[in-house]
């Protein structure tokens, strides 16, 4: 990062702070890129049960987001930080549990579904209990809005990165794994996903929990007592007009995630991309063939995430100092949605993969927008809402986003378990110890739906993210006005304070 007048980040401490972010994003991928897919055709849970089970956590997480954001912000400063210390705490459990997840025991179906839901459940608080407070800090590390924007951008875009590193994992595993383990059918997906969540545990976790010391915390609000009369926290966060179209804007564009939690589902199930499938071909080589077409159909989508979404990315500090984050938003957004509807075209009337690849990169670009621009939006509208109230709740703030992103990711994984429950797929027939079920072996309409979860059910998902901006207030002169009047009364508290 180059040095500006009025920036007080070090780059040093910038880059070790978005290295822990890519640690974070590899950790994260594995739960939302591929649980789904190890859920219904690894483990074959029952659909229903996989369906109630993300609904269930998420549902929880409407209490543990915000709780774990009021108790961040509530805690006073100890000698190992406010808002860092929970990177400490929360990493080792995340790492054990993610290795759990995908740890197949030998047990009855119910025993099964007791086990993922315990694994699942925990996962999910145990990354609560670091995701809230990590992305609080960039309001701690800095007090220049434009600043606190460019740490978000630069830290999301080695995020993103870190997220894209276990889609190498997969794509290397398809195309090694078969020959090495030597096995076939749901011994041989258990040994690879484990494989795979091995891996990026490992390197993520060391990643992620080594940024805590290289961390600054500079901006510490005093912990402030409410006064009889005054409202809650809950009450000032849920009144907070910006930042509910902020949260509606999130809730809305659920549909984004379909790009990456359905590309493996869309893999197996959708196109095939390999030599023929002969009656005669051993399982061993159906299960090299057919491994080797999931990886690179999986691997083709991710490339179009990782140029449209990345290099959206990669041009947001630039974009979100010329522009306004709504307009932003708007603009992408509806792109993205007519790029969709070409994909979709394309993918009926062809069923050609590569023919829609220049459009499905058009439409990753507001997931690019979206990842770097909501969270700069939160800590626009926590000024709003300190400059209004005298209060500051960045874990509140920080809670609405992470609870947006999974419940987003749930919306997703639900669309595609009743996706499958649609059209009539059933996981225990496709991938067995007796036969594995190629794309080519499906019919088309299958073929198409299980597509379309990729191309305009995401597109229809844009379009409606983009309607509460049209009523998002905070940009143009009137941020500038709330970043001016909150600058004069923190210069007025410091001086009173000093003179204390």
């Amino acid at each position: 990062m180059a040095k500006r007048e009025g920036y007080v980040v070090p780059k040093k401490e910038l880059n070790m702070f978005a290295i822990g972010a890519m640690g974070q994003g590899m950790i994260y991928a594995m739960m939302s890129s591929y649980i789904s897919d190890y859920y219904v055709n690894v483990l074959q849970l029952p659909l229903t049960f996989v369906l109630i089970l993300m609904l269930g956590a998420r549902i929880w997480d409407a209490i543990n987001d915000p709780l774990m954001g009021m108790i961040a912000d509530r805690r006073e400063p100890t000698k190992l930080g406010k808002m860092k210390k929970y990177i400490l705490y929360a990493v080792p459990p995340i790492a054990v549990l993610t290795l759990l997840m995908y740890y197949a025991p030998d047990m009855s179906t119910t025993s099964l579904m007791i086990y993922a839901a315990v694994t699942y459940i925990l996962w999910g608080m145990a990354y609560t209990m670091a995701d809230v407070p990590f992305w609080g800090l960039p309001n701690l590390m800095t007090p220049s809005a434009e600043e606190r924007g460019y740490v978000i951008s630069y830290t999301k875009n080695l995020n993103g990165i870190g997220s894209a590193l276990p889609e190498v994992l997969f794509l290397v595993a398809g195309f090694t794994l078969p020959t090495l383990l030597g096995t076939t059918g749901l011994e041989y997906e258990k040994q690879r996903y484990f494989i795979i969540a091995l891996v990026a545990v490992v390197i993520g976790t060391v990643m992620y929990g080594n940024c805590y010391r290289h961390i600054n915390e500079r901006v510490i609000p005093p912990v402030k007592q409410r006064q009889p009369g005054e409202p809650s926290s809950l009450k000032r966060i849920f009144t907070c007009k910006p930042l509910m179209l902020v949260v509606a804007m999130g809730v809305l564009s659920s549909g984004r995630y379909m790009v990456q939690a359905a590309a493996v589902h869309v893999a197996r199930y959708a196109f095939y991309i390999g030599p023929e499938l002969t009656p005669d071909m051993s399982l061993a080589d159906r299960t090299k063939y057919i491994s080797q077409s999931v990886s690179s159909v999986k691997t083709i989508f991710q490339v179009c995430a990782i140029v449209g979404m990345f290099g959206a990315m990669l041009l947001m500090p630039k974009l979100m100092r010329k522009f306004d984050y709504k307009k932003i938003v708007i603009t992408t957004c509806l792109a993205g949605f007519v790029a969709s509807i070409f994909t979709t075209l394309i993918g009926w009337f062809t069923a050609n993969l590569y023919i829609c690849i220049p459009f499905i990169l058009i439409s990753c670009i507001p997931l690019g927008v979206l990842n770097v621009v909501s969270n700069a939006m939160i800590g626009d509208c926590l000024d709003y809402l300190e400059l209004k109230t005298g209060f500051r709740d960045n874990g509140l703030g920080s809670a609405c986003q992470g609870f947006v992103n999974k419940l987003g990711n749930a919306l997703a994984t639900s669309g595609i378990i009743l996706m499958y429950m649609f059209i009539d797929i059933d996981p225990s027939m496709m991938l067995s110890s007796e036969v594995v079920v190629a794309a080519t072996e499906l019919t088309r309409t299958q073929n198409f739906a299980m597509f379309s979860l990729v191309s305009i059910v995401p597109g229809v998902s844009m379009l409606l993210c983009s309607i509460p901006m049209f009523f998002y207030k905070i940009s143009g002169k009137e941020k500038q006005r709330i970043v001016d009047e909150l600058a004069a009364r923190r210069a007025v508290e410091a001086e009173m304070t000093a003179n204390v």
